[in-house]
């Protein structure tokens, strides 16, 4: 086996590279996510990583997909409108391209699956799960948190990441004015039904109360990652962004849900 380079993110898991591969530990949820990884591979997705087995450590193997992964403060590149909206198109790619996944109640997913299983969801599409090349984003990794449910639950999140929609007061903040013209940006580029726009702002509400309630579930468990996380005070700023939601839910819905300008 060639040398191993530690690769840093999260810092949930111990990720490392070996040559053209990234080797990562394995969970109950991995035969799932090695299923949707073939099955996308199947469907001509090229916005995620290849999946080739399991290694004589016991990790599962992964292409490496070259390119960068932003940190904050995040790049201007990662902050454009172009970016946005490749971002948007590239998550319905991935979701129309699960939707005749075989979504078995025997598969062990890292969260549970979600009502209505419209298609797999990502789990954690965010900044620092999506690898970009010339400013242009290219592909979503680590998809440990994959889990059947709707479309909304995972545009929601990404949108909460990628606009950003939490208080402007937090580094890489937006002012809200500025927060309902990308989201809006955004919806349009995903292709976001009506139905789905109107519940935007809650959906991500209730997603960030899930990330909570998971932070403190798995800290309460012995991880010492999440306990890391709840120290340096995660959970405070995701409670902050959730009252922030609470509070311009109805200015970020209007522009969701605006007819388009046309000239």
């Amino acid at each position: 086996m060639g040398d191993e380079e530690v690769l840093t993110g999260g810092g949930v898991n111990h990720v490392v590279r070996v040559g053209g591969t990234v080797r990562r530990p394995v969970g109950p949820w991995t035969p799932a996510v090695h299923a949707l990884l073939e099955h996308l591979a199947a469907r001509g997705f090229t916005g995620a990583p290849r999946c080739h087995g399991v290694d004589d450590a016991g990790r599962e193997v992964l292409d490496f997909v070259p390119g960068e992964v932003p940190g904050h403060p995040l790049p201007e590149w990662a902050r454009a409108d172009g970016a946005l909206a490749v971002v948007g198109r590239l998550l319905r790619e991935l979701h129309d391209a699960t939707l005749d996944f075989p979504k078995s109640p025997d598969m062990s997913w890292y969260f549970p699956p979600q009502s209505p299983a419209e298609v797999v969801c990502h789990g954690d599409v965010a900044t620092y799960n999506c690898v970009f090349r010339d400013g242009r984003p290219v592909a979503f990794i680590d998809f440990d948190t994959a889990h059947p449910g709707p479309r909304i639950w995972d545009v929601a999140y990404a949108a909460y990441r990628f606009v950003p929609l939490g208080d402007p007061r937090h580094p890489d903040g937006a002012p809200v004015a500025e927060q309902a013209r990308r989201v809006r940006l955004f919806a349009d580029a995903y292709g976001l039904g009506d139905g789905d726009r109107g519940a935007l702002a809650e959906t991500a509400r209730a997603r960030l109360a899930h990330l909570v309630r998971h932070m403190h579930e798995r800290a309460a468990a012995g991880e010492a990652a999440f306990a890391g996380h709840i120290a340096r005070g995660d959970d405070t700023l995701y409670r902050a962004d959730i009252d922030h939601l609470a509070r311009h839910r109805a200015t970020l819905t209007r522009a969701l849900l605006a007819d388009p300008v046309t000239g």
